[in-house]
């Protein structure tokens, strides 16, 4: 199991990777496709939107999927659906032909970002240890990879079709080569076998539970029990998904913010030549990557509330030195901070959904995330009206007060109260870590080896 444990996080690894080098591939060939096509910017935008609400519908689609045929079928059909629709832009000869292939592509990639997200969680549960936020650090690795990829094959020549052929045909490679080390299905019974352990180390004073109420207590108040089919069911998305869902709305349109506005905003507001402007988006996403490689150990320590707590308040301060400040170099300060406190922000929130429900953990993710990228799409959307009333660099003060308001939110990310009351080895501390069922929530002393 520990052999099988370690090559799924592996192959985990490979699929967020490969998910943020095929869209980084799609971003470096933007300005190729949009000639290609004949069509303008402002077309361009509006097809866009597609590729915004494909990957919206995908994720709805792809939770309940999940959930039904776990993460071990769903996700490699996802990847070799996002792998093959990623040439198709490449092909588009107008602008009919490059919405029908934005809409598939955004439809794969949302299929994608939630079934191994799930699958994520998943092995998370297996480790009983924080590791989602390494997973979303290797993402960026792959945008990356892809910027530098997509700008070799440019400068030899390459169209876009054939570099897009290439990276669809190596995606479908690496999905057949990671695809097996996917974990299989968690059994129904899981609850049953973790109250079993822990009436062994004297922490269930009841004594033996059936499954059902072994279930009920990893799951929490918002799964109802299915005697009849021997497994958990949800009656609807309970209230503590939407609002993690609105959390991660607010904290992603921060970081839509920073991708489309940052780079605009040294220029225009503080005069920055533009090589000196395009620091900004690199040194927040560059304080976003090393961030999330090193969250997984802060959660460990200080558990999610603390990370989703203090990390929005960190954003809001970086942020705030960024619309105040009249030099350069403090600019770029604040976008580094900004990164910093936002990058283990959003891994925590899908790890929660994850872990609320195991038999609706695809569902529960697929309502975070679709909530979350719609926030990302807002914030060109919502920043760029505000413009013509206020300077650019103090309509930031409207992420500031979402970051805010996600300071006084963090809560919500609690562990889940069960009859019995939880009880660990971190004193108060404890309260903030993961809910029942997650890594180091019941099982402190248990740990498998990294």
């Amino acid at each position: 199991m520990e052999r099988s444990l370690r090559a799924a996080r592996l192959a985990t690894f490979g699929f967020f990777t490969l998910n943020g080098f095929v869209l980084g591939v799609w971003v470096v060939h933007i300005p190729v496709v949009e000639h290609r096509a004949g069509i303008g910017h402002a077309v361009l935008g509006w097809l866009l939107l597609l590729l915004g609400g494909g990957a919206f519908a995908g994720m709805q689609f792809a939770g309940p999927l999940t959930d039904r045929f776990g993460a071990r079928k769903v996700v490699p059909v996802s990847a070799v659906l996002c792998s093959a629709a990623v040439v198709l832009p490449g092909l588009a000869v107008n602008a009919w032909t490059l919405g029908a292939a934005l809409l598939l592509l955004g439809f794969g990639n949302g299929c994608l970002d939630v079934s191994m997200n799930t699958h994520a969680v998943q092995v998370e549960r297996g480790y009983r240890r924080p590791v989602m936020s390494a997973f979303h650090a290797f993402f960026s690795v792959g945008g990356v990879l892809a910027a530098l990829a997509g700008a070799r094959t440019l400068s030899w020549g390459w169209s876009a079709a054939t570099t897009l052929g290439v990276v669809s045909v190596s995606g479908v490679v690496v999905t057949a080569l990671a695809a097996p080390a996917l974990l299989r299905p968690e059994p129904a019974d899981a609850g049953e076998a973790v109250a079993g352990r822990r009436a062994a180390d004297g922490r269930d004073a009841a004594g033996g539970r059936d499954a059902a109420a072994g279930q009920e207590a990893v799951a929490g108040p918002e799964a109802a029990a299915d005697t009849a089919r021997g497994r958990t069911t949800v009656r609807g998305t309970p209230p503590r998904i939407w609002a993690l869902a609105a959390l991660a709305l607010m904290l992603m349109l921060c970081e839509g913010v920073a991708n489309d506005w940052s780079v605009l905003a040294m220029r225009d507001v503080l005069d920055a030549p533009a090589a000196t402007a395009a620091f900004a988006y690199g040194a927040f996403s560059t304080a976003m990557t090393v961030g999330r490689l090193l969250t997984d150990r802060v959660v460990a320590r200080f558990g999610p509330v603390a990370v989703v707590r203090y990390g929005a308040a960190l954003g809001a301060a970086g942020l705030t030195a960024v619309a105040l400040s009249p030099w350069i170099p403090l600019a770029l300060i604040g976008w580094t901070v900004f990164g910093i406190g936002l990058s283990g922000c959003i891994p925590q929130l899908f790890s929660a959904a994850g872990h609320a429900d195991q038999d609706a953990a695809g569902t529960n993710v697929s309502r975070v995330a679709g909530l979350g990228y719609l926030g990302m799409l807002a914030g060109p959307a919502v920043i760029g009206p505000l413009t013509r009333f206020i300077p650019l660099n103090l309509t930031f003060f409207l992420p500031v007060a979402f970051c805010v308001v996600a300071v006084g939110m963090s809560r919500i990310l609690r562990p889940v109260r069960t009859g019995e009351g939880e009880r660990g080895h971190g004193g108060d501390r404890d309260r903030d870590r993961p809910e029942a069922g997650a890594p180091g929530a019941l099982k402190h002393s248990e740990h498998l080896p990294s």
